[in-house]
């Protein structure tokens, strides 16, 4: 057993709970932390954790995301690849190839007729409708043609410019 002569009472030195003073000061409850050399070594287990392994981890996960751009990449590459195969597979059948020049290059059997329809709507005409305005009226103008024709005029004369009648 302990003997208790000499000592003071346990509760004699603490204050009770919830009691405020000049001594409760905001700063007291930080030099009441106490730490335990457990405590103490988790954390700087915690602190190296973070500084060796956070950018390992940051490289993976960069990594992986590269890995996964490259295997998009690939399945479009290979869809492509795919396409185009069957695209040689078609231009191989010599029935295709006929089909295609007919079509595009307007190709004819020999001993065929071919017919190109420009307007294939009929030569139904539209109904001539009532002008806009009465005082604005289309004219209906070659203007094309009066350039082409003043172009070639100009260029093809043999006249000087005084006989023209053009003033410098």
């Amino acid at each position: 057993m302990r003997s208790t002569v000499g000592r003071a009472p346990r509760s004699a030195g603490r204050r009770p709970v919830g009691v405020s003073g000049a001594a409760a000061a905001p700063s007291n409850w930080l030099r009441s932390i106490r730490f335990s050399g457990f405590t103490v070594l988790m954390f700087v287990v915690l602190v190296l954790f973070v500084v060796i392994v956070a950018p390992g981890a940051r490289i993976f996960i960069e990594q992986r995301q590269q890995i996964a751009d490259l295997q998009q990449n690939l399945s479009a590459a290979e869809a492509q690849n795919s396409a185009l195969t069957a695209e040689v597979a078609r231009w191989s059948d010599p029935a295709y190839i006929r089909a295609e020049a007919r079509d595009r290059l307007y190709y004819v059997m020999p001993g065929e007729t071919s017919f190109l329809l420009l307007d294939d709507t009929g030569s139904q005409t539209a109904p001539a409708a009532a002008p806009v305005s009465t005082g604005i009226q289309n004219t209906p103008s070659d203007w094309i043609g009066a350039l082409l024709s003043s172009g070639m005029t100009a260029g093809l004369s043999t006249q000087t410019p005084d006989q023209l009648g053009i003033a410098k």
